[in-house]
């Protein structure tokens, strides 16, 4: 028994090196050793929506009191309620919404924009979009309840809702590539072309 274990003894560190080179030669490292650090190198390519039109457009829709089709009863209330996506109370998954937020002044720097209420709620809206494939979005999917199930029910009877149409509109119209969601650009998406005072393009 005790020849047993001394024979294990000397055969073990043995083992292990052969494991570990084994290892290594597959390009595995030492697994014992610390991971390398993970580099997140940014992406490159990425689209951005206007928030220009978000703001004028966009968000009243979100804010809107609508009529709400659940299990067959219909009633009155708002993405950006206490119960749905409300940022403080919602139950509606990623989409977070701040009621009432302040119209912000496009003349602010990019930095001060990014702090308000109303960014935020740009920010989590951009984030429910798909692009390249509109209707696969789940700002439009879900309240259409196509394909993917909507804890809030039916809010649009079709893709010619008037606010589907907003919604698709912003979506299929990203700012250029390379240009960020305060572009210039922007003013394109109204009549006449003016993100303070032009109506909202829908086509």
């Amino acid at each position: 028994m005790n020849l047993r274990r001394r024979a294990f003894a000397l055969a073990a560190p043995l083992v292990a090196t052969l494991v570990l080179t084994m290892v290594a030669a597959c390009g595995g490292g030492n697994p014992l050793d610390n991971p390398e650090e993970v580099a997140n190198p940014p992406a490159s390519g990425t689209r951005k929506l206007s928030f220009a039109y978000f703001q004028r457009c966009v968000q009243p829709i979100l804010e809107a009191q609508l009529p709400i089709t659940l299990n067959g009863v219909t009633t009155v209330n708002s993405c950006a309620s206490s119960g749905c996506h409300d940022d403080t109370n919602g139950t509606g998954g990623a989409l977070r919404l701040r009621g009432g937020a302040a119209l912000v002044d496009l003349a602010l720097t990019p930095e001060q924009i990014r702090a308000t209420e109303m960014y935020r709620n740009f920010y989590s809206s951009q984030g429910e979009v798909v692009f390249g494939d509109t209707l696969a979005s789940r700002l439009i999917a879900k309240p259409l309840v196509r394909g993917v199930l909507h804890g809030g029910g039916l809010v649009f009877d079709s893709e010619d809702d008037p606010n589907v149409r907003i919604l698709r509109y912003w979506i299929e119209h990203p700012m250029p590539a390379g240009q960020d969601e305060f572009s210039a650009a922007g003013n394109a998406l109204f009549t006449p072309p003016d993100a303070a005072t032009g109506a909202c393009n829908v086509e």
